[in-house]
């Protein structure tokens, strides 16, 4: 176990120092771009087997207690150390994430994006599937900023040498964004550790908040609390998110919906609401308000975007639709129950599957018609999905209704504990301002119903047979290896939820009471 953990965060590394060498005479294949892209599909699916041996292997009546752990002094004067380890909450997020990895680098096999080298693609994709793993992994204070640091630099390249219209500025926006949060980040982070005199997160969480006053506390929550907000990203920080998502080629947004925005709300659950429970208490109302102001906002944003005449980018509709979603992760995490937070992470994982799975469709149904204005989708000649490629439409109308959050589907989960979280919050908690944060969180839901049902009538109906009809091929069989994964896990998730909570309750209740239950 503590080997699958470790090989799980080195071998992708290696693989991109392999990338960037020549191939092997025997694995050239028809040619070196495709031995270099089927070696990504090779690292990948050999990290995401790891990752199903390490969750076969886990002990499933002890989620709450880390497994698989290394912990290696390394910094002896700092007393930082390489402590790595997972329980009941980071296991589903290192299994998505490798998931997710290995079916872009396997759509990436068929239809690379265009731009420079296939060599730099894949290398730069290992190194970004290694910072993300490594960040649901680490138990130590600076080995997660390190981390969490270590994305900045792949996503960049890959948004601004692969990407689209406007990409060098939607690349400078997000690593900008994101590195002034970081620095603000690494503040408070180590403001922690030199007051408790540890870095090591499972004893400050043990300890939950003992060493702190409450003023470090109060000081550590917002300095953290701001770099955790940008990545997330929470309104009104989230300016970074639609242009990023926009000029991105498709398996970056699918990577930058599905993994690096769950860091973000990861930390909050990991580090803050353990370790700092008084500051947390202390803002709590705030974050709860922001969270729900970015319900609507995101969903207003959307709305307009669907409308006719406004000439709405889809994948930047659906990049405006993750800001929504989100909000609901950082109010079931503001309401500081269990419950809550059960809901959160639960809303991590399904908006990872089914906002995965949209942007690999939307970015699909840009390559098919060269554009993603939902008013040439729309128009006479437009898409018409039902009539011209029923697979596909079908596949299409299954993400949107498991978005607006369908029961039986994963998206519903998520949302609702998090609205139940809300409407009981912690005790301490203001009762009155999160009864209203669960009223426009309820009224967040519909408005997001209206969107997605308004992208479904626009894309997917119409006559197939008006105007001049262009050539659309339905579901190729590699898009259909790709995709049928993330709709058999929503489906899974949205019947048998208990598969997922079984794994965080524990991990939860024993994260809020400090290691004591």
């Amino acid at each position: 176990m503590q080997f699958l953990l470790a090989f799980m965060l080195a071998a992708p590394l290696l693989g991109a120092v392999a990338a960037v060498l020549p191939a092997p005479p025997g694995l050239k294949g028809r040619s070196p771009e495709q031995a270099v892209l089927r070696h990504g599909v090779t690292v990948t699916g050999v990290v995401l087997a790891a990752a199903i041996a390490l969750t076969l292997g886990f002990d499933h009546d002890a989620p709450s207690r880390f497994q698989a752990t290394t912990d290696i002094s390394w910094i002896p004067a700092l007393d930082v150390r390489i402590h790595l380890g997972v329980d009941g909450i980071s296991l589903p997020l290192l299994l998505m994430t490798a998931l997710l990895f290995f079916l872009c680098a396997l759509y990436s096999y068929f239809k690379l994006p265009a731009g420079p080298s296939p060599k730099a693609f894949v290398a730069l994709l290992l190194v970004l599937e290694s910072g993300t793993l490594a960040t649901f992994a680490v138990l130590d204070l600076l080995l997660f900023f390190l981390a969490f640091e270590m994305v900045l630099i792949p996503m960049y390249f890959l948004i601004a040498r692969w990407g689209g219209a406007q990409r060098q500025a939607a690349a400078w926006k997000f690593i900008l964004y994101t590195l002034l949060g970081s620095v603000v980040m690494l503040l408070g982070l180590l403001l922690i550790g030199v007051t408790a005199d540890t870095f090591d997160m499972v004893a400050l969480a043990s300890d939950n908040g003992r060493e702190l006053s409450r003023t470090t506390q109060l000081l550590a929550v917002l300095a953290i609390g701001i770099g955790l907000a940008v990545k997330t990203p929470m309104w009104p920080l989230h300016s970074w998110l639609p242009d990023a998502h926009t000029a991105a080629p498709t398996v970056g947004s699918v990577l930058l919906a599905g993994v690096l925005l769950k860091m973000g709300t990861y930390g909050f659950v990991r580090i803050l609401l353990p370790v700092t429970p008084d500051g947390m208490a202390t803002f709590a109302p705030y974050l709860g308000a922001f969270a729900v102001v970015g319900i609507v906002y995101g969903s207003l944003a959307c709305l307009a975007l669907a409308r006719k005449g406004n000439k709405g980018d889809l994948k930047r509709l659906i990049a405006y639709s993750s800001v929504g979603h989100m909000g609901f992760v950082l109010l079931g995490i503001a309401s500081m129950t269990p419950t809550g937070v059960n809901g959160a992470l639960f809303a991590n994982i399904a908006h990872g599957l089914i906002t995965g799975l949209l942007f690999f469709l939307v970015g699909a149904l840009k390559d098919r018609y060269g554009t993603a204005d939902l008013d040439t989708l729309a128009g006479a000649a437009g898409a018409a999905l039902y009539g011209r490629a029923p697979r596909f439409g079908a596949l299409l109308a299954f993400a949107a209704v498991a978005s607006l959050g369908l029961p039986g589907l994963a998206g519903f989960w998520g949302e609702m504990l998090a609205l139940f979280g809300a409407f009981d919050p912690a005790e301490g908690l203001p009762r009155a301002a999160f009864l209203t944060y669960t009223a426009v969180g309820a009224f967040g839901t519909l408005l997001t119903a209206a969107y997605l049902l308004v992208v479904v009538r626009r894309v997917c109906m119409g006559d197939p047979k008006a105007g001049p009809e262009p050539a659309v091929a339905d579901v190729h069989r590699y898009e259909f290896a790709a995709w049928t994964p993330l709709v058999a896990l929503t489906v899974l998730a949205g019947l048998w939820p208990a598969l997922l909570l079984g794994l965080t309750d524990p991990a939860v209740q024993q994260l809020l009471a400090g290691g004591n239950s």
